[in-house]
């Protein structure tokens, strides 16, 4: 049982690879123009992130302790897709996230020795543990600062989480398996600070804290990132992320601490 529950923590270590609080906007806005115009954003992203922390991905399990590599991570990875939007409209903005990961680990022995009877020759036993997350999160904020070089946002909002765990075992023509599935909706309250360091590179920082005992005990969330436009609709982010939440209800324990590069191509429209 502790084998197999090694197995799903190594999926679960993808679980939030690019996860999971993922309200800040990549890139920065295109340059401001009269008031009352809008724009929205559209961000497929890339997040390296390595993961540390303590899991128990079966409310029976044991809880594991996680240091994994993003090189670690990425061996398991079925699919894993992130999207961001970002949107705003005189001083009122919106952030939301979508992301979904599907992981897959398994291990099959060799053949096994001899069982005295009555037991049945057994050539082979394998176990494989599948693990879907989903992740999705929508924050409105209020612009306080509008300047041309610099701009303030004040955030607040939700972020649902949901985790799926199957493990599946098999011997020969024999196999049962096991599903267990958990999930929780934390509250979160930020703030985002955008920088014009000249006409094509702006920074931005942006950062929020949640949970407070609703879902999780607590969540932190910091994104930096440095940006580069290439015109008016297209602009390239690279820079750093870290995403930390400590999440203890009902057998289940996910108190990990995710930090990484992260890389994003954002598409911009006025409207």
């Amino acid at each position: 049982m502790i084998n197999i529950a090694r197995f799903a923590l190594s999926i679960s270590l993808a679980l939030l690879t690019g996860q999971t609080a993922f309200t800040a906007a990549l890139a920065a806005e295109p340059t401001p123009s009269a008031s009352g115009s809008g724009v929205i954003q559209l961000t497929p992203y890339f997040w390296a992130a390595s993961m540390k922390g303590d899991i128990s991905p079966f409310r029976r399990g044991a809880t594991l302790h996680v240091d994994k590599s993003f090189s670690n991570i990425l061996k398991d990875l079925d699919f894993g897709g992130f999207l961001q939007l970002w949107a705003r409209r005189d001083r009122w903005v919106l952030s939301g996230d979508l992301m979904y990961v599907a992981t897959s680990s398994g291990r099959t022995s060799g053949q096994l020795p001899l069982l005295p009877p009555p037991l049945p020759a057994v050539s082979s036993v394998g176990a494989k543990v599948s693990t879907k997350e989903f992740t999705a999160s929508l924050m409105a904020g209020y612009r306080l600062y509008d300047a041309p070089a610099v701009t303030f946002d004040l955030l607040g909002g939700v972020r649902t989480w949901h985790i799926s765990n199957k493990v599946t075992v098999w011997a020969d023509s024999l196999s049962g398996s096991y599903h267990e599935s958990f999930g929780w909706v934390d509250p979160a309250v930020g703030a985002r600070v955008f920088f014009r360091l000249n006409e094509r590179f702006t920074t931005l920082l942006q950062g929020d804290v949640g949970g407070f005992g609703a879902g999780s005990r607590h969540s932190r969330h910091l994104l930096a990132t440095l940006n580069y436009s290439f015109n008016d609709y297209l602009t390239l982010s690279a820079g750093y992320k870290t995403l930390s939440v400590d999440y203890h209800r009902h057998g289940h324990v996910f108190d990990t601490t995710l930090a990484g590069p992260v890389l994003g191509l954002t598409y911009a429209r006025r409207f």
